[in-house]
């Protein structure tokens, strides 16, 4: 289903090797000598977010990695010296250091963490903070000391403060505001809700100050203008459980007058092929004159919208064009430094499974440049970037076919003269890979639809088929990865066991065209389905494929497909369905965005019945035959764990097919704990050997188990 990221994020790649455009800080390439196994998967470090340095000296990043004996991730900050490539971690609490920000003289970072210590005092009370430390490790310190913590915070241009934000429970007025208050531990569909206020922090006299005389919404994400008199603020009226999918604004606090004013939405709502747009990632130009956003829809392709704020063009609001098959995927940014009609603005894209940089220059008035491509088109998968201050350089988090993301720069200009900073994996370059590739069939109307092959390290074409599982991405607006990725939801793990893997891209996927896009409206367990089986098929005919050893799997949308896929054949051995829809229709009532169940059926359930049922795998679950193991997070506000609860009820109570039902205790759509991602794929592959190889269960001892 829609905004699934399991780790971080959906993200893509080509077939030529990066390395053979890099300047690489490894002495060597190690001999490829470790067979993969599952355990591996926990000494894999990522990096999640980059930043620059405005002199350029040097970047920082978040990189999470589990620790022995943490049930979650722990998240640190890193530095790299952009010319010795002399690398350095800066913190090592077991905390969540992210959101990393450099002060306008390169002299400190600041961050977000949740520090905590046995006092439990602010700042060590487990809270999110504002902190900061020196590039060298000296200095850390708090800088906020708020009770209850603050919920996101920027520096200033100049670097003399933060601005920050801090949540407040409001009750509602009128003639129950009694009873809420009164029972305040209760959970209520309406009339309490966390509202916003907005503060600003002097670095220079340590003094605050409330910049909203009170709070009458709730502040998503925030932007603020060079000049500091304006923020820019995606805001919803209350905090919610459905609080941004069609119910957010853009609205313009002036800090003079401490007066919001929201910006016309009819472009992006009324005007658009969906009310039910994701405001996200809103941003100042340089010169204070325009401002922009992204639009992101369910099944629809997204926007980069631009506002002019003042000027000679105020007022006017346009959309930046989306050349060729290029759909939007990331944040915004504009160039530092661009003034007026020289402004520039970037914003991640995908074509072809492989997320890149794309920037339009002079966005001016609606008289933008054409876009253009900064990140070379075959280069690798771009999973984060930031722009250095002078406009010159930018520096990604990128991975490529032989290892996850890692710290590059480049020139902004664009081109392959990459320059590699950092090796966060030095184990990966031991492991025997998996063989990846990009291929593509036919579906049954004729559609060219593509997907992602993984096969054995060794393995060699005409050598014989082999077992295949079908690997379904979530979303759908969303695409596999042309990558070495290593995940729990099947990539590089079954490849390392002897599989061959399809993550097919099908219809509806993003990065191949709008029509390509938008041709699942309407047609959910149908296109998708056939799009997928086609390309089963072409991998049996091509004798990649044993047709008598296949088995699917996905989660949230591909858990959706799973199900609809053992309705519509048989010809899978065994199947594993990860936080699946069940019934398009209940789907509406309990998920908290049911904007995505209206596009995609064309309306309301009671308006659209008929394409409610037939999208449904409910309807036809009495077809099932295929073993099925069946996994949700307890409380999945995405896709309730009623889904999962249903579909094991029907295949196992009433038509007595095997199947197993595992509910992971306090997860929410993705699966966060060390113990959870374990067991996630050892049922995985003890149910695919038993019911797809025919291999019995061994016993085996708790240290063998550890070690798979």
């Amino acid at each position: 289903m829609p905004r699934l990221s399991p780790s971080i994020g959906p993200r893509l790649f080509a077939p030529l090797a990066l390395t053979a455009l890099l300047t690489c800080p490894a002495p060597a390439f190690a001999a490829r000598t470790h067979d993969i196994v599952a355990a591996d998967y926990f000494t894999v470090a990522h990096v999640a977010q980059v930043a620059i340095s405005p002199d350029g000296s040097a970047v920082v990043w978040a990189e999470s990695r589990w620790v022995k004996g943490q049930a979650l991730r722990n998240v640190d900050l890193w530095v790299v010296n952009t010319r010795t490539r002399a690398t350095k971690r800066l913190t090592f609490d077991s905390a969540a250091d992210l959101h990393p920000q450099w002060s306008a003289n390169s002299a400190w970072i600041y961050f977000a963490s949740n520090r905590k210590r046995p006092s439990a005092v602010v700042p060590y009370d487990g809270k999110r903070q504002v902190w900061r430390i020196r590039p060298d490790g000296s200095g850390l310190m708090a800088v906020t000391r708020v009770s209850g913590g603050v919920e996101s915070f920027l520096v200033s241009g100049d670097g003399h403060a933060i601005v920050y934000t801090t949540g407040k429970k409001h009750v509602a007025s009128g003639p129950h505001k009694g009873l809420r208050g009164k029972y305040g531990k209760l959970t209520y569909g309406r009339g309490v809700a966390r509202l916003t206020h907005i503060w600003r922090l002097d670095l220079g006299t340590w003094r605050t100050r409330r910049l909203t005389k009170k709070a009458d919404r709730y502040v998503r994400s925030l932007a603020l203008s060079s000049d500091q008199t304006r923020i820019v603020a995606i805001t919803v009226p209350t905090r919610q459980l459905i609080d941004n999918e069609g119910w957010s604004k853009v609205a313009i606090f002036d800090v003079a007058s401490q007066q919001w004013t929201e910006l016309n939405d009819d472009l992006w709502r009324k005007d658009a092929p969906s009310p039910y747009g994701w405001l996200t990632s809103p941003t100042f130009a340089p010169d204070g004159n325009k401002l922009a956003f992204r639009v992101d829809f369910d099944g629809y392709p997204g926007e980069v919208v631009v506002v002019a704020v003042s000027g000679t063009k105020q007022g006017a609001t346009w959309k930046l064009p989306r050349g060729g098959e290029v759909t939007l995927s990331g944040h915004a940014a504009w160039k530092p430094g661009a003034d007026g009609a020289k402004s520039e603005l970037c914003v991640q894209g995908i074509r072809d499974a492989r997320h890149g940089l794309y920037c339009w220059a002079k966005v001016h008035g609606g008289t933008q440049g054409a876009q253009r491509r900064v990140t070379a088109a075959k280069s690798g998968n771009l999973y984060a970037y930031d722009l250095s201050r002078n406009g010159r350089d930018v520096t990604v988090a990128m991975s490529d076919l032989t290892h996850p993301p890692e710290v590059f720069t480049l020139p902004l200009k664009g081109g392959t003269q990459y320059k590699r900073l950092t090796t966060v994996n030095p184990q990966v370059d031991t492991w025997k890979l998996p063989q990846i590739e990009a291929v593509r069939w036919k579906s049954k109307d004729g559609t060219t639809v593509e997907g992602i092959l993984e096969l054995p390290p060794g393995y060699k074409k005409g050598s014989g088929p082999l077992p295949m599982v079908v690997e379904i991405h979530g979303g759908p607006t969303s695409a596999s990865a042309l990558e070495m990725r290593f995940w729990i939801y099947g990539r590089t793990l079954f490849a390392a066991r002897g599989w061959a893997l399809l993550s097919p891209n099908y219809r509806g996927s993003t990065g191949y065209g709008d029509k390509f896009l938008v041709d699942l409206i309407g047609h959910k367990n149908d296109r998708d389905v056939a799009d997928i089986l086609s390309g089963v098929d072409a991998m049996v005919k091509r004798g990649i494929a044993n047709p008598d050893k296949l088995g699917v799997m996905g989660w949230s949308n591909g858990g959706y497909l799973t199900n609809c896929l053992i309705t519509a054949t048989t010809r899978f051995k065994a199947a594993s369905s990860g936080a699946g829809v069940f019934d398009t229709a209940m789907q509406w009532m309990i998920e908290d965005t049911p904007g995505h169940v209206i596009n995609y059926n064309k309306g309301l359930p009671w308006e659209s019945a008929a394409a409610m049922t037939k999208s449904s795998p409910l309807y036809n679950v009495h077809k099932v035959k295929t073993p099925t193991i069946i996994h949700v997070g307890e409380h999945d506000p995405r896709v309730p764990a009623q889904h999962s609860r249903g579909l094991f009820r029907a295949l196992d109570q009433y038509l007595k097919v095997p199947t197993e039902l595992v509910v992971y205790p306090g997860e929410g759509h993705g699966l966060t704990t060390y113990t959870h991602r374990q067991a996630k794929m050892a049922w995985d592959v003890a149910w695919f050997d038993r019911w797809v190889l025919g291999k019995a269960a061994k016993k085996k001892s708790a240290k063998a188990a550890q070690k798979e």
